[in-house]
């Protein structure tokens, strides 16, 4: 049986940033000795024969990823391959599913999966052993402990645990409505061998009152709403069989900054969210913890509660019913991997299918089941419970003792597999996956939708497409944003993913109804014009006099747009002597196109159309070599390198130029043409953009990019989902500069090729309008000796729709004497302390001084630009100071 699998291999140890070897260890002060590191990611034996897993290869990252050096985080080294969930901070991650799935059943980690809030707390490796921590509230004998007297003065032990998201799998549920937490995947959930102490025994030593009902936890992770702190019951608490923990070690090694370092609270069978991290604090008190944390996150609010009413109403927040505790059961498939081909020509009779089940509060999965029709028949899996083999040995592992053999509660996932006729998965749409604990709780077959996403947990489904002689399974979603997935696909169609059918169209369902009669094409020409040009009369007119240019064969004079035209005359001068239909075509409006033919002058002649069509051949191959990659006359391909994740919508592309020393060769203040095809329609489409890499970088070239998608019957923003959708290695093309604005430095501007001297730049703009604004201001603070004063206004709706803020704040800080930067949020949440509402003449009054020597730049929503012009010729503004991009 062949099988193939995407073109990336997932889980694959090269191309990693550091190379120590395995089975690093950390050593710290009075930390008990570990076993010898070993190369077997399987299992190890005891005295009685006894195999036991042990922790995989492991490869400690030494080096902080260039992704993470402007960030509050960039002390911690990283893994690349981990998944960004919240793009570039705070770290919130999981792995591939499949390089998860094979590790095994511990997970090294740096394939661990990261919840993180905020910024990681910074800890030196000498502080550690003083690490502190305090145990106070309702106890008779409040104490303060450090890590040292911890790890000497307490028993030891260790033991395999299973930590779970709260929002595992929730990219699903936002995929029929979407929550307010970001996209989990499947993989939102790892295994390690945690080592410290049980956490009743630092209780027992407090002493707790008689009114005492639950432990507070409070971690070192300072927020915008305080530390991170969390509650779970006393009783809990001091019941050893579900095994509470303080933990300094995981797999061995001493805990990893993402991972807690240097102690953590591990709370088995319960949601990671109670598991706290850099822990400081356990107060023992009456009622439940008061934490903003614990009443706004990890909860399971009524399904007909909207994003809007729990917005409006509090006491969905603090009612503790619907606080989250115990896992629920859930199972995944990691075998067949998202999009795998499986081939039908000479295959084996089976398929062995594989996945992962676990259940919470201690309770043991009990069965796992498959289905191939849609649940109407079941088959039985088999079930391999790994952590049943620590039960039967007692020894000494990573400086702690193993002994579960008095423990009947499940503190970890098994994972199933089950062998598929071939025959049957060639002739069945789905296969589906479903677990059930030993209390006979049993993953419901359809999804409970609420309103922060979590503990989503229906039945699994992998669908089954037949392609010829080949199988394609796809699993439900991918992780982030990243695409693919049947749920996506199936939305994507118009099909209703909460009709209870898995979206899919239902006998009855009416159609998608045809659009009404086609839209008139608007004419460009003179009709009654029937002059021939020549390529020699078009070429005439190749340069800045008088500049013609060419649509869909007809030529245009362009040369009364060469003053007031907004993308400047430079525009016009790089489509001079060229055929320029599709980037027209793609960006110009029914209106600019109505205007046409006034400026229509002839059609060119058949000679001159092939001529005109070689000479565009030619101009691309003869600037292959060129130092600058950029040619105002011929497009150029760029290769796409790289894609990071900022934000749920935001993106930067990384573009490789021609070769290695090749400059972009974008001045200050201008911009660039981007053209590409639609990958779904074909259609042509041309868009401007502005880098936010360094002018003088070379090779390679960086570009921000907000995606418009589709949402709620909004088609969405045709070229940035288009980029979006490109993979690695794909090219687009670029032609540029064009723009009227150039800035040269130290108060030096070109506007539509006159310089002009100014003092001072105010800076208005919204959304990704900030790239352009961007561009300039980081060109004037960047030079000690550019005086020029800079105030800019940058208004968004959310905090996380700040595109540029920490590189904005970072050459404001230090710099204040010569800028200013003011972010306004129209939807600000409740611990936003910045500006509020959206930008007006009155907050460009208040904040800045007229004066003639001053030029405002603008750039962002029409309707922002349209309100502020006027708000600002109100204002005693003239029109040649205001410059819109």
């Amino acid at each position: 049986m062949e099988v193939l699998t995407p073109a990336v291999a997932v889980g694959s140890r090269t191309g990693l940033e550091h190379d120590e070897s395995k089975n690093q260890h950390t050593a710290q002060e009075k930390l008990p000795p570990s076993p010898p590191a070993t190369d077997d990611n399987c299992s190890t034996s005891d005295d009685d024969g006894v195999d036991i897993p042990l922790p995989p290869p492991t490869t400690i990252p030494t080096k902080t990823l260039d992704i993470d050096l402007k960030t509050p985080d960039s002390h911690v080294p990283r893994d690349p391959r981990l998944i960004r969930l919240t793009g570039v901070h705070p770290f919130n991650v999981e792995a591939p599913l499949t390089a998860l799935f094979d590790e095994g059943f511990l997970t090294s980690p740096e394939l661990f999966y990261v919840r993180n809030h905020g910024a990681v707390p910074q800890v030196r490796d000498e502080d550690i052993p003083d690490w502190e921590l305090s145990v106070e509230g309702l106890v008779e004998n409040p104490i303060k402990i450090t890590l040292r007297e911890l790890m000497t003065e307490y028993e030891q032990v260790t033991c395999p645990i299973t930590l779970v998201c709260a929002g595992n799998r929730r990219k699903e549920q936002n995929m029929v409505r979407k929550s307010k937490g970001f996209s989990w995947g499947a993989a939102g959930l790892s295994t390690a061998l945690f080592t410290g102490v049980i956490m009743s025994e630092v209780i027992k030593k407090a002493k707790p009152k008689r009114k005492a009902k639950y432990v507070c936890m409070e971690g070192a992770d300072l927020l915008p709403n305080g530390f991170y702190g969390t509650s779970v019951k006393l009783n809990w608490v001091m019941d050893e069989n579900r095994g509470f923990m303080l933990s300094y070690k995981m797999n061995g090694e001493m805990l990893r900054p993402d991972h807690g370092k240097p102690l953590r609270v591990v709370i088995p069978g319960q949601i990671g969210g109670r598991s706290v991290k850099w822990l400081k604090k356990l107060i023992v008190t009456e009622a439940p913890s008061d934490n903003w944390y614990h009443i706004y996150d990890n909860r399971v609010l009524p399904t007909m509660v909207s994003p809007e009413e729990s917005a409006n109403n509090s006491k969905w927040w603090t009612d503790e019913r619907y606080a989250i505790y115990d896992l629920s059961p859930n199972s995944a498939t990691c075998y067949p991997q998202h999009d795998e081909q499986l081939c039908l020509t000479n295959a084996p009779e089976t398929y062995r299918a594989k996945g992962y089940a676990y259940s919470g509060g201690g309770r043991r999965i009990t069965r796992v089941e498959i289905s191939l029709d849609k649940g109407a028949t079941w088959r039985l899996a088999n079930v391999e419970y790994a952590e049943d083999r620590y039960r039967e040995v007692e020894k000494d592992l990573f400086g702690g003792r193993l002994d579960m053999s008095w423990r009947e509660t499940c503190f970890c996932w098994c994972f199933w597999s089950i062998d598929l006729s071939t025959a049957d998965l060639a002739t069945s749409k789905d296969i589906f996956v479903r677990a059930m604990d030993e209390s006979m709780n049993v993953q419901p077959r359809d999804m409970y939708w609420s309103v922060l996403g979590m503990m989503n947990n229906p039945w699994f489904r992998v669908t089954i497409t037949r392609e010829g002689e080949f199988l394609r399974f796809e699993h439900p979603t991918q992780p982030a944003l990243i695409p693919g997935g049947w749920m996506e696909r199936v939305k994507k169609a118009g099909g209703n993913l909460a009709n209870g059918f898995w979206g899919e169209k239902l006998e009855g369902e009416a159609s998608v109804a045809p659009s009404a009669e086609p839209v008139k094409e608007i004419s460009m020409v003179k009709e009654d014009l029937k002059k021939a040009i020549t390529i020699d009369e078009l070429r005439k007119h190749d340069g800045a006099e008088q500049p013609w240019f060419v649509v869909n064969g007809e030529v245009y004079n362009g040369t009364d747009f060469l003053e007031g035209h907004p993308g400047g005359a430079q525009s016009i001068i790089s489509a001079a002597g060229l055929d320029c239909t599709e980037e027209f075509m793609a960006i110009h409006s029914e209106t600019a196109k109505a205007m046409m033919p006034t400026y229509h002058i002839g059609s060119l002649d058949e000679a001159a159309k092939s001529a005109l069509s070689a000479g565009d051949v030619e101009a691309v191959q003869s600037t292959g070599d060129s130092e600058l990659f950029l040619h105002s006359k011929a497009w150029k391909k760029a290769i796409l390198h790289g894609k990071k994740i900022v934000s749920w919508d935001t993106r930067i592309f990384t573009y490789k130029l021609e070769h290695a020393e090749q400059r972009l060769g974008l001045p200050v203040g201008q911009h660039l043409m981007v053209r590409l095809k639609d990958p779904a329609t074909r259609e042509t489409i041309i868009r401007s953009y502005t880098p936010i890499s360094e002018i003088n970088d070379k090779g390679f070239m960086d570009m921000l990019v907000k995606v418009y998608f589709a949402d709620k019957g909004v088609a969405g923003g045709k070229m940035s989902m288009a980029m979006d959708s490109l993979p690695i290695g794909h090219f687009i093309e670029m032609k540029g500069p064009i723009g009227k604005f150039e800035y040269l430095g130290r108060g030096r501007c070109l506007v539509q090729n006159k310089e002009r001297k100014i003092k001072s730049f105010v800076m208005i703009c919204g959304g990704s309008g900030i790239t352009p604004i961007y561009q300039v201001f980081r060109a004037v603070i960047r030079d000690p000796e550019d005086t020029t004063q800079c105030t800019v206004f940058d208004g968004n709706r959310l905090v996380e729709d700040i595109l540029c803020k920490e590189d904005l704040d970072q050459l404001e800080a230090g710099n204040q004497h010569r800028c200013k930067v003011l972010h306004t949020l129209t939807k600000a949440n409740d611990e936003w302390t910045g500006l509020r509402g959206r930008i007006t003449g009155q907050l460009v009054q208040a904040n800045c001084t007229r004066d003639d020597d001053t030029l405002i730049l603008l750039c962002g929503p029409e309707e922002m630009e349209k309100s502020m012009h006027q708000a600002l010729l109100e204002q005693g503004w003239k029109d040649e100071q205001l410059m819109f991009f």
